[in-house]
This record gives C-alpha cells, sequence and structure tokens, in this order.
C-alpha cells in the first residue's frame, strides 16, 4: 500500500521552514488547519507570511506567539460575538506584524494570476478605495478601447498551501463536505501543498466518486490524519465550533495560558503518531 505522503503532524509542520510564506484554508473559524498552527508554534517557527482571505484564530495565534511577521489577508475576525482579532490587531498596531491588505476579491486575483501563468490579474470593485494607494497597485486602461480603466493585481505566490480536509487517501489525495472556500485555489497557486484531515480512507472511496477530490494526490507533498485538526473551530460533518474554548482564549491574556491552550489541543494528546489503519464510511 502506498504511504509516501503520510507523516506525523510534528514531521508536516518541519517541512515549513522559517520565513516561508504560507497559506492557509478555511474561513475564518472552520476547518482552518489549527492543528498544524499549533504545531508550529511548538516548534520554534518565526518569520512566516500569513496568506488568507479571511483567517481569524489562526493568524491571531500566531501573533499572540510571535511566529508571524507578515499577513496577506482581508478581514481578520473571529466571528459572532468575538470582533476582530486582538493579538492580530495589537501586532499591527505595534509594528510587529507588517500587513498587506486585501479584499478577499483582490487576494483571489493575486493567487489567480500565479495559476494562470500571468504577471497579473484584473479585479473589479477598487475605484474609490484606499487599497490599490496603499499597496502601489496599478490600473491599466482598457486595450479594448472601452475607456474605462482596470485595477491589476500582481501575483500572490504561496511557498506552501496547508489545507484541512475531512478524508485523505495514504497517497495524498483530499476531499471537504461542505464549501471549499478558496482551497481550491490556494492549493494551485502554492509551490507545495500540505493536507491534515479527520481521517484516513481508502483509495477506492476517492475512485467511487473522482468528481469531489478538491486536492489529487500529485498536488500532495505531505498529509497527516489529525482528527480534530480544526478544533477550536468546526469541520463539517464532524463537529462545531468550540465557543467556549474560544472565549476562554480571549480572556486569558497571561504568556501561561498559551502554553496550557496548547497543552489541552486535541492533538497534543497524539504526538508523534502516524495513522496506519484505513477508515470506512
Amino acid at each position: 500500500m502506498n504511504r509516501e505522503k503520510l507523516v506525523s503532524l510534528q514531521e508536516l509542520a518541519a517541512m515549513i521552514p522559517d520565513g516561508a510564506r504560507l497559506a492557509l484554508g478555511g474561513s475564518f473559524l472552520h476547518r482552518g488547519p489549527f492543528a498544524l498552527v499549533r504545531e508550529l508554534i511548538r516548534q520554534g517557527r518565526r518569520g512566516l507570511e500569513i496568506i488568507k482571505q479571511s483567517p481569524g484564530y489562526d493568524l491571531d495565534l500566531l501573533c499572540r506567539c510571535g511566529v508571524a511577521a507578515k499577513a496577506s489577508c482581508g478581514i481578520v475576525a473571529l466571528e459572532g460575538p468575538f470582533g476582530i482579532a486582538p493579538w492580530y490587531r495589537k501586532a499591527v498596531e505595534e509594528g510587529n506584524l507588517t500587513l498587506e491588505e486585501h479584499s478577499c476579491a483582490t487576494l483571489a486575483a493575486g493567487l489567480r494570476a500565479v495559476v494562470f501563468g500571468v504577471p497579473f490579474q484584473p479585479v473589479a470593485g477598487l475605484h474609490g478605495s484606499d487599497l490599490a494607494r496603499v499597496n502601489h497597485w496599478a490600473c491599466l486602461p482598457d486595450p479594448y478601447g472601452s475607456g474605462r480603466d482596470t485595477w491589476v493585481i500582481p501575483p500572490v505566490r504561496p511557498d506552501f498551501a496547508v489545507i484541512h480536509a475531512a478524508e485523505v487517501t495514504a497517497a495524498g489525495d483530499a476531499r471537504v463536505w461542505g464549501t471549499p472556500n478558496w482551497d481550491r485555489l490556494m492549493t494551485r497557486a502554492a509551490e507545495s501543498v500540505l493536507i491534515t484531515a479527520e481521517r484516513l480512507v481508502q483509495d477506492s472511496f476517492f475512485s467511487e466518486r473522482p468528481e469531489l477530490t478538491l486536492v489529487p494526490r500529485f498536488l500532495t507533498r505531505g498529509a497527516a490524519v489529525v482528527p480534530h485538526g480544526a478544533w477550536p473551530g468546526s469541520c463539517t460533518p464532524f463537529y462545531g465550533v468550540d465557543y467556549p474554548a474560544l472565549e476562554e482564549y480571549l480572556r486569558r491574556p497571561e504568556e501561561t495560558f498559551v502554553r496550557a491552550h496548547l497543552a489541552h489541543a486535541p492533538e497534543a494528546a497524539t504526538q508523534g503518531t502516524v495513522a496506519t489503519r484505513e477508515g470506512q464510511t
């Protein structure tokens, strides 16, 4: 049986060096690769650039622990009653995080420029916004003579895209249940793709419904099976958001809490293990 892509969570995180440009999957509190984010903190990673249209807990925790040095992102929030991510905001205000602020559409355009192999990607909706001025984006006249100008976004090329999937095969095929958010796009734009997943399944499960494959094996560099890997966020249909855990995260500013938070995370109980048994539906 082909297990060349299957590694432990620690080995997966070790593939990401200091200073890497890291695109994180999911959206806000939903299906983010949060176990991998926590493992990067445990391994003492530094200087990462985070790329994500709508991060939240992931970028906030990386800022809180001094791991993220730059972010290219849109709104950064914890949703619902929690609002803007507080340690992210503090890192920007204190100059500890360099921010390239995007809208979701402009960041998607930058990723598409990489996927399409072009030097820039047109995008609508920037007229009147300060984002173009702050980021020094160019505005070009329509070469077909409409008389309208169009803003164009330069390529956004991640070194790694990390997504959390519902299921993965040992060879590295991955699929999700529910919306893929921007995961399909970022996995096509990145130099390497890393997968964490709720469970390991047989190749036959994918061959029965090949249209559901989000990431094919030839794109995947490494994969780890990490049940509850999106905690304290949700992963449809397995579990929802752990709101009490997030409330505690936000109301406990002391440094000792972060160590306790990492130790309490679901993956901490299975450190160093690699899945060896095929899951069943």
